[in-house]
């Protein structure tokens, strides 16, 4: 019976055997470039959290990190063939994906807030630009100082900013502590009141 167990036991493979341990994130890739959505699954379960957590530290928003972090993980399955094992590790090329997308979200967030401060402050400017400037090409600086002074604190500061120092709206509200459409309203309000006291005419 003793020497059974000890043949068994020769027999038995390592505990720590390539049979027993888990599959590496490179052997999971090789299998996903070859279309193998089962290795995908397994590779998903092991980069999800590292991917999440690279992308909500540029974005720090639950929401947007979740989103970028589906797409990345999209792009991996996509270009699971491309990666090259002499290069990187698996985690390393992933996170590397992960904050590229990420960084890439915040510029697009932050392109699309540009183009809508600019199409704000040219709601805000016209049609009293062409009038403000003729009238402030015609009237001396007295004139343009009595105007101004007529304003509120708060019309006066948001119309300088805006005209003469070139911040958008959003930069204005910001500087002067109140909100954007706060600013926009006390604009309009601002340069009709500038221009009937400048006299000009539309």
């Amino acid at each position: 019976m003793a020497a059974a167990r000890a043949t068994l036991t020769a027999l038995r493979p390592p505990l720590d055997s390539a049979a027993d341990a888990a599959p590496t994130p490179e052997d999971l890739l090789r299998r996903v470039a070859l279309g193998d959505e089962q290795a995908f699954s397994a590779l998903h379960d092991q980069l999800a959290g590292p991917i999440f957590g690279t992308v909500l530290q540029v974005l720090r928003s639950r929401s947007y990190a979740e989103e970028v972090a589906q797409e990345v993980l999209l792009e991996i399955w996509r270009k699971a063939a491309q990666f090259d094992p002499a290069r990187a590790k698996v985690m390393t090329w992933a996170l590397t994906i992960a904050h590229r997308r990420a960084v890439d979200r915040v510029r697009s967030e932050q392109s699309a807030r540009d183009r809508e401060d600019r199409v704000d402050l040219l709601d805000v400017r016209q049609p009293y630009d062409d009038v403000v400037e003729t009238a402030l090409s015609t009237a001396d600086q007295l004139q343009v100082r009595a105007a101004m002074s007529a304003l509120t604190e708060l019309q006066r500061e948001s119309i300088l900013l805006a005209y003469y120092h070139g911040l958008t709206c959003r930069e204005v509200a910001e500087k002067l502590g109140v909100a954007v459409g706060t600013v926009k309203t006390r604009m309009r309000d601002g340069m009709i009141r500038l221009r009937d006291a400048l006299g000009a005419t539309r």
